[in-house]
């Protein structure tokens, strides 16, 4: 049995093919890779997605392109937005805001990467118009927009009053009432602008840069800037920068009335006072026509009251006046006077008198002394001195008679000014009762068929008599 078997023969291995033999492997070039791995993600992605994220190395191109990263905790995506749908964003994307992003995934070829392409975002959490609206109130109040110390007083009495708002709008009709029932004395002048949808903050601008521009011609007291009630959409134009800065830098007083209580907007906070609602602002831009009267009544009243006071106290103090003893006996002043100065005459010439006599004597003793001491030698000096002497006794004599004068010149101009005849040369009267001879002050001084006599300027007098009281 063992010799019968034998080892059969191993089956021989496939023979292996030498290079030549084999097939050549296909290469392929970088732009033929990117396209089959472009292929693949568009067979197999959705052709769109929403991506969650956060926005990273956010950066808006000069062209207008925005380039940022969406990234979580464990992945990032670069993405890209075109500037045709960057600027319909309500909101400025900021780094770290947590978005929504709609769009769809390609490869971008040149850098062989691929991308999203957002062509929507929105806050996730948050409206986009609430989170528009918190960074246009910040970025305004960081540069001073809502400070009071920018904002102009409101005319207490405007008479003329600019009215921006829709003409189809109920605003336009609660904004005339409000003012026509509180101050009809005012002029109202209307300008029609679009207050919401595509192009209204801009029209809304536009206009109140056009009414300041004209106000010269216009001659606007106050300008009234809002619209009725609505969604925070419909709002929206009054939310928008253009409006917030053509108020700001409006010269004539804005009140801004969009919505209504609970609606507050950028142009409330910009506004040189907010109303809550149109029919307020025309409480707020006018007084009350009512109010005003009753005022100006009780103006009236006190100073007619006060009036009265001054000319009882004007007329005390005349008759006080009339009663003194310079009216009384004004001959009193001039006659002491007139003594005075005869007193200063006495004392003049005794004063002279006995100067000159002084002199004389002294003259005198001189001469005998002279006589004595060669009065020859001496007697030019002493004759230079005499003259000097007479010289100055006469200069003293002038200057004495001057001041006298003007003294009395001066007393003279005092009692003439006290005269009380001195105002019938100014139209005055003195009217006297002939029959008592005393001054008519009131009807009870004089009685039916008394004779009087009204004094007139230069002595000029009229005889009348009274025929009725």
């Amino acid at each position: 049995m063992k010799d019968s078997l034998f080892d059969l023969p191993k089956e021989p291995e496939p023979s292996q093919p030498t290079p030549k033999q084999s097939e050549q492997p296909k290469v392929y070039t970088v732009s033929q890779v990117t396209a089959l791995i472009k292929s693949c993600l568009e067979n197999t992605l959705p052709g769109r997605l929403t991506i969650s994220g956060q926005i990273s190395g956010f950066k808006c191109h000069s062209s207008g392109h925005c380039y940022f990263d969406i990234k979580d905790e464990n992945s990032i995506i670069p993405a890209v937005m075109w500037k045709s749908d960057f600027i319909k964003l309500k909101f400025k994307p900021e780094n770290g805001l947590a978005i929504l992003a709609k769009g769809y995934i390609d490869i971008y070829p040149p850098q062989g990467k691929y991308q999203f392409y957002a062509d929507s975002m929105q806050p996730a959490g948050v409206g986009e118009l609430q989170l528009a609206f918190e960074q246009m109130k910040n970025k305004l109040e960081a540069e001073g927009l809502f400070s009071d110390e920018h904002k102009k007083p409101l005319p207490k009495y405007p008479f003329r009053i600019a009215i921006l708002t829709s003409k189809s709008g109920a605003a336009l009709h609660d904004i005339v009432d409000s003012i026509r029932n509180r101050w009809p004395v005012a002029k109202l002048l209307f300008y029609d602008v679009p207050v919401q949808g595509a192009g209204a903050a801009e029209k809304i601008a536009l206009a109140i840069k056009d009414v300041n521009k004209r106000n010269k011609q216009l001659q606007i007291d106050i300008m009234i800037v809002g619209r009725g009630g609505g969604s925070m959409e419909d709002l929206w134009a009054f939310n928008e920068e253009p409006v917030a800065r053509a108020i700001y830098n409006s010269k004539i007083p804005i009140i801004s009335a969009v919505g209504h209580e609970v609606d507050i907007t950028i142009a409330d906070l910009v506004a040189d006072a907010r109303a809550s609602t149109p029919t307020k602002a025309g409480v707020l831009a006018v007084p009350d026509i009512n109010e005003v009267k009753i005022h100006i009544d009780n103006i009236y009243n006190r100073i007619t009251s006060d009036t009265q006071s001054c000319l009882r106290l004007s007329l005390e103090k005349l008759k006080t006046i009339l009663a003194s003893a310079v009216f009384r006996n004004p001959k009193t002043i001039v006659q002491n006077r007139i003594q005075q100065l005869d007193d200063f005459e006495n004392t003049i010439n005794n004063s002279t008198r006995n100067l000159v006599s002084a002199n004389r004597q002294r003259i005198q003793t001189f001469f005998e002394k002279i006589r004595n001491i060669e009065p020859h030698r001496l007697i030019a000096d002493r004759k230079i001195n005499i003259n000097n002497l007479q010289n100055r006794f006469h200069n003293q004599m002038i200057s004495i008679l001057h001041k006298i004068n003007l003294e009395l010149a001066n007393r003279e101009n005092r009692l003439a000014g006290l005269n009380p005849k001195a105002v019938l040369q100014r139209g005055y009267s003195i009217t006297r009762n002939k029959r008592t001879s005393s001054l008519i002050r009131s009807l009870d001084d004089v009685k039916t068929e008394d004779v009087i006599i009204t004094e007139l300027a230069n002595d000029r007098i009229i005889e009348s008599k009274v025929t009725k009281k």
